[in-house]
């Protein structure tokens, strides 16, 4: 599984991001993108939890988590 291409599309997907939208491990995401806000937080990760088919408990998320698309994906691979 191509965590980075996952993470990738479920973020252009619930963003609404242009499709052509590329991300480096160091990218910025909470507080760099607007349309990031706490609401699309919890949609990606119910998107990841219906596409990895695991749960994510509230104690195992930070604003750490979601600070970088690097710190994203690293979490992503923690779940599989």
């Amino acid at each position: 599984m191509n965590v980075a291409a996952l993470v990738t599309e479920i973020l252009i997907n619930v963003l609404q991001l242009p499709e052509d939208t590329q991300f480096s491990s160091d990218s910025a995401l909470l507080g760099a993108i607007p349309e990031f806000d706490s609401m699309a937080v919890v949609s990606v990760l119910t998107a990841l939890e219906e596409n990895l088919g695991c749960a994510v408990d509230d104690d195992e998320i930070s604003a750490e988590t979601f600070e970088t698309f690097g710190s994203l994906c690293a979490f992503v691979e923690s779940k599989i």
